[in-house]
């Protein structure tokens, strides 16, 4: 059973937006928008650097295309920022 165009179950989030102040999202605001979801293990670590800086590089591609790009990790908002202030050849 493929879930590809399938309605995602609503959610709720604490996130850290482009300008890094912090915003409560809910999947359902973004209704009449394709979603892309895209889910990683954790900042800070190897696995995910690589996949974030290109989603934010092609981040206007996205959007000319009525796409919106929400990344999620099990890590807090507050490491998020962290990450952001974090030169990407350090973090």
């Amino acid at each position: 059973m493929s879930l590809v165009t399938q309605e995602a179950p609503d959610f709720t989030a604490q996130a850290v937006m482009g300008d890094n102040t912090f915003e409560e999202v809910k999947l359902s605001s973004y209704r009449g928008k394709y979603v892309v979801l895209f889910f990683y293990p954790l900042d800070f670590t190897f696995v995910c650097p690589s996949e974030i800086i290109a989603f934010d590089t092609e981040l206007e591609k996205f959007k000319e295309r009525n796409a919106e790009v929400i990344g999620l990790s099990v890590d807090s908002h507050y490491t998020q920022l962290a990450l952001n202030y974090t030169p990407s050849d350090k973090g």
